[in-house]
């Protein structure tokens, strides 16, 4: 592996550039683009690494959204997990609500599902390539779950190598062995079912085999000749591309760059965009997410003034979009008060991925046999009858992840924008 003391949190070769959270991370991907891999191939195995340097603000039970420019066009990979299916479940959520500090809180592990379809889509690697350097970490054995988590990526490893096939093949049965979708004994989903059992969940094996990493059309605006790409209302992304429409109506560089009134303007423009995430967003599998009206002329030009240059506002504000109407009747209300990390490539060969990955783990709940710890995604879900981030069986949480890809005359633009 790469000098990790040479190494902080983004680094850059002859083959490619990478910015993580971890150096251990940015170090993975730096040595799959010196070995001849594409920016596909590094954030796979950077995020795979990220789940041992970041541990905590991130994991292989969290989520991940991933957004890539192939050179052509830009896609968004749901990197989510969902919900359990059973409809005993979801009533049990319903009635007691869903609990913070309980394995209850944990949606479906999407990390593994997530990297292996970007190798497949989009990468030239093996699994067994991209994860060599998380093993090297592994085998330090720093933590006390890391020799376990070893061995499941390992197990991985064996999978792919037992299979027959071409290459896509066989990066499928590694990641079936991980979420059990063929009738075997012995894989990891039945690890990670016991686990569930164990300590209460109501995961089990079906709701993992069930899972799969969906490749979907981005959300985009163009804000004065940058084309701002973001996933769509699973994450809460959307609500930059609101705010930008909003700030097509004034004159930030007049303002002066973070003057007084540039931070006010802004500030004001994000505070009605994610009042529309609150009281709009959700899983478009599941609801009619209105985002062309959201986004719309008419309807931007109707919120606009709802920015007081002279003050700032107290009360979250949602408009109603399809009634073409500034603020949604009854709508308003005071907010309460409430760890990512992030990894970002891109190659010799023109390929950008953007990924934010996360999980709030919860360290006391533990791993089990498999390394994986858990986290609590499924509170971005709700339990108020109607909404349209309400829980259901299957459906994914509207998660505060949000990578951004930006372009300009069809290229990607040399930009700072930091996560989440």
């Amino acid at each position: 592996m790469s000098r990790v003391d040479q190494i902080g949190w983004q680094a850059q070769s002859k083959t490619g550039v990478i910015a993580a959270g971890g150096a251990g991370a940015v170090a993975a991907g730096i040595e799959i683009l010196g070995q001849g891999g594409n920016a596909a191939d590094a954030a796979a195995g950077a995020i795979i690494a990220l789940n041992v340097t970041d541990h905590g603000a991130c994991s292989i039970g969290g989520e991940v959204p991933v957004l890539v420019w192939d050179g052509n066009v830009v896609k968004s990979l749901s990197g989510q997990g969902r919900a359990p299916l059973s409809p005993e479940a979801i009533a049990w959520y319903m009635e007691h609500g869903i609990p913070d500090r309980d394995i209850k809180m944990a949606p479906v592990p999407s990390v593994m599902d997530l990297c292996i379809t970007l190798l497949q889509q989009y990468g030239t690697q093996s699994f067994a390539a991209i994860v060599a350097p998380t093993l090297a970490l592994l085998d330090k054995g720093e933590e006390a779950w890391h020799p376990d988590l070893a061995r499941t990526l390992r197990r991985m490893v064996e999978e792919e190598h037992r299979a027959t096939g071409n290459r896509q093949e066989k990066l499928q049965a590694a990641c079936d062995h991980f979420y059990g979708r063929r009738a075997e004994h012995g894989d990891i989903a039945e690890d990670l079912e016991a686990f569930y059992v164990e300590h209460g969940g109501f995961l089990r094996r079906a709701d993992l085999a069930a899972h799969r990493t969906l490749i979907e059309e981005p959300v985009a605006v163009d804000y004065r000749g940058y084309q701002v790409y973001k996933c769509g209302p699973w994450t809460q992304g959307p609500y930059l591309c609101q705010a930008l429409r909003l700030l097509e109506g004034f004159d930030l560089k007049g303002m002066g760059h973070c003057s007084a009134d540039y931070v006010h303007a802004v500030v004001e423009a994000m505070k009605l965009a994610m009042a529309d995430r609150d009281a709009h967003y959700g899983d478009p599998l599941f609801v009619d997410v209105p985002m062309n009206a959201l986004l719309s002329d008419e309807y931007t030009q109707l919120r606009q003034p709802l920015i007081d240059m002279g003050q700032a506002a107290l009360d979250a504000r949602p408009g109603d979009p399809l009634g073409m109407k500034a603020v949604q009747e009854g709508g308003a209300f005071r907010p309460g008060v409430g760890g990512t990390t992030t990894c970002v490539v891109a190659d010799r060969w023109g390929m950008v991925v953007s990924a934010t990955p996360s999980a709030n783990v919860y360290h006391a709940g533990g791993t089990g046999s498999t390394g994986v710890s858990y986290g609590n995604r499924l509170r971005s879900l709700n339990t108020t009858p109607g909404h349209p981030n309400c829980i259901a069986p299957g459906k994914r949480p509207r998660i505060t992840l949000t990578p951004t890809m930006v372009l300009k005359d069809g290229a990607p633009a040399t930009c700072k924008i930091r996560r989440p």
